[in-house]
């Protein structure tokens, strides 16, 4: 109660200040949106990279299903990290722990470059894991939602642009990296570039709120009052409906996407399509999917995220029973475009879902909790649709499995009532 009436004290002093013609939540949005590309390391794809040369090293001697067995389960126990994370966010706010998880987020992956037998790499790997895929997003996404209010879908569409644009940059980088220069040091570039370039941005430039700085959250010119009444606790969250609809649609998106996008060169080659089939696919999911950031994000505001969120997650459904019907190079640039719309979508409701319905004073913490369970699913996707394989001879089984829980799901979040 407490904590409630002093954020509104702080939001109403806040609105009678002057309103800068910059709004700061800008700066914090590019802020967040190179936060969130810096998780690389951390990420499915930014491993990826290194799998095969970090297999290939004698020092280490593992081979690629000791490998994939470590990963799974350093995603596990990683995600333990994203609970304090996310009440050190609500404790101190995000301009210190942001600083503070880029610091050690750099320090592991150095460490990780050096890393000589299987127990090191396991437990660089494991905290490299849980600070990059898991603190360090919870952090980013925290940082646009403490900031915006009103303008949060939009503020979260503008976000993933720019955070597809960082992704697509960073891995063309550092994939040409690995290739001149080895995993080792084109690994511990990466660490350097979280130790001197993230954490002294986070130190120079992160403000936590904006009643931190004097200035009134996000409002639009024509609203005279702020909008923060939604002031909701973790445990007030877990007890909601809304918090597991939108929850639940989110993991199963992230089980399938982690699951179909590790495996996707293998997926096509199983339908007899090729490797260039493969990257018109995955220029097609890009292609597609940053318009759909825009649109969602404009849609939010006028059907309600619910809508658009059983929208996307029924455009998932359709290119998934699709995938069984690819032939040809055409059919699989179709696949990737349908899988470009579902991926924009659900990944602007996911980030801008929690602040919206919940409010920001306890958003650190809420968000955590949702990024456990999402960092649950994908790291059952990829295992789940490899088990497929195995026990059937086919992938097709997991596609129709997924398509009408997808479905199931859409509908669930269209019969959610939220704020």
């Amino acid at each position: 109660m407490i904590a409630q009436q002093a954020l509104r004290s702080d939001v109403a002093q806040a609105s009678r200040l002057h309103v800068s013609p910059l709004y700061y939540g800008w700066v914090m949005l590019v802020l967040a949106a190179f936060a969130m590309t810096a998780t690389l390391p951390g990420r499915t794809h930014g491993l990826g990279l290194i799998a095969k040369p970090l297999t290939e090293d004698a020092s280490l001697n593992i081979n690629e299903v000791m490998f994939s067995t470590l990963n799974f389960w350093a995603i596990i126990l990683g995600s333990a990290c994203c609970l304090p994370i996310g009440w050190l966010i609500d404790r101190y706010g995000v301009r210190r722990v942001l600083a503070g998880v880029a610091l050690s987020l750099g320090l592991c992956v150095l460490w990780m470059s050096q890393a000589v037998g299987i127990v090191v790499l396991f437990i660089a790997l494991t905290l490299v894991r849980g600070l990059g895929q898991g603190a360090l997003s919870v952090v980013s996404m925290a940082m646009v939602g403490k900031w915006f209010t009103r303008r949060l879908p939009i503020a979260m569409a503008i976000f993933t642009v720019l955070l597809s644009i960082g992704f697509i940059a960073s891995f063309q980088v550092f994939g040409s990296a690995v290739k001149e220069r080895g995993w080792r040091e084109s690994w511990a570039g990466l660490g350097l570039v979280l130790l001197v370039g993230l954490a002294p941005l986070a130190l120079l430039f992160a403000r936590s709120t904006p009643e931190s700085i004097g200035v009134a959250p996000d409002r639009e010119e024509e609203a005279h009052e702020p909008s923060d009444a939604r002031v909701s606790t973790l445990v007030d969250a877990l007890r909601s409906r809304s918090f597991w609809a939108f929850t639940l649609a989110a993991c199963l998106f992230n089980l399938v996407w982690s699951a179909i996008t590790l495996l996707s060169e293998n997926l096509l080659a199983s339908r007899g399509i090729g490797h260039d089939a493969y990257i018109q696919m995955m220029s097609m999911m890009v292609a597609f999917g940053l318009p759909a950031n825009f649109i969602s994000g404009w849609l939010s505001r006028r059907w309600g995220m619910g809508k658009v969120l059983a929208f996307g997650m029924v455009m998932m459904a359709v290119a998934l029973l699709y995938f069984p019907q690819l032939e040809t190079n055409a059919h699989a640039s179709i696949y990737g475009a349908l899988l470009g719309v579902a991926g924009g979508i659900v990944t602007v409701v996911f980030f801008a879902f929690y602040g919206h319905e919940f409010g920001r004073l306890h958003l650190g913490s809420i968000q955590a909790a949702a990024q456990v369970a999402s960092v649950f699913a994908s790291a059952l996707g990829p295992l789940l649709l490899a088990l497929c394989k195995d026990q059937t001879g086919s992938y097709v089984g997991f596609f129709y499995v997924a398509a009408p829980l997808a479905v199931v799901l859409a509908l669930g979040v269209v019969r959610t009532r939220t704020s």
